[in-house]
């Protein structure tokens, strides 16, 4: 007589079930989870960057300022003033020369050079002025060519006597190079600088005592 086999517990085919379920649902939650991940990470990557914290501010700006690299001069200007006489020098090559040289015998002599030729080019221009004053205007027939010619002599003798000022600066200017005083703030005594003393060889006045002055000139007139 055979044996019918005993069926299997339902119990088991439940469990399987469950199972089946339970992996599907993961597998589920998985699919469903990936798409967040990546658009969380995609969020992150484009999102623009977080303001700094009150406390990084602060501190940043309470940090003393990175100092500049030192301009280097090139060694052949800084060095050109020991084997070359002072009127032979360039500017650039005064410029190039260290502070603790200023106003040595080199540079006395650059600028007493430098004061010279504006005063032979000052009076050289005074005795062409005077030259063309020579000129008789009365034989020159047309009136409006005669009206042209005073008006020249006119706006001459305008500039001339500019540079009639100017020739005072530079007699002066001579007389200080010769005392000791040039190129130092007749004000405050502190240097004048050896870039204003090019720019302006009469300069007198450091660059803050000449704006304090025209400051006072234009708030109270002369």
């Amino acid at each position: 007589m055979s044996k019918t086999p005993a069926p299997k517990p339902a119990a088991s085919k439940a469990g399987a079930r469950s199972t089946r379920a339970a992996g599907q649902g993961d597998v589920g939650v998985a699919t469903l989870d990936a798409p967040a991940a990546s658009k969380s990470s995609f969020t992150d990557r484009f999102a623009p960057p977080k303001p700094p914290s009150r406390a990084a501010v602060h501190a940043e700006s309470h940090m003393p300022p990175k100092a500049a690299a030192p301009a280097h001069a090139d060694p052949k200007l800084a060095n050109a003033w020991k084997t070359k006489p002072g009127h032979l020098l360039s500017d650039a090559e005064v410029l190039a020369m260290p502070e603790g040289e200023y106003m040595n015998a080199k540079q006395i002599e650059f600028f007493r050079a430098k004061l010279q030729a504006l005063k032979d080019s000052v009076l050289s221009n005074a005795g062409e002025t005077t030259e063309h004053l020579r000129e008789d205007t009365t034989i020159v027939p047309d009136p409006a060519d005669r009206a042209t010619i005073e008006e020249e002599h006119a706006l001459e003798l305008r500039t001339r006597d500019r540079e009639r000022k100017l020739l005072k600066k530079v007699v002066q200017s001579l007389a200080r190079l010769d005392s000791g005083d040039y190129g130092y703030c007749d004000e405050t005594g502190e240097p004048i600088g050896v870039p204003r003393l090019i720019a302006r060889p009469t300069a007198t006045l450091s660059l803050e005592a000449q704006q304090r002055r025209e400051l006072k000139q234009k708030m109270f007139g002369d």
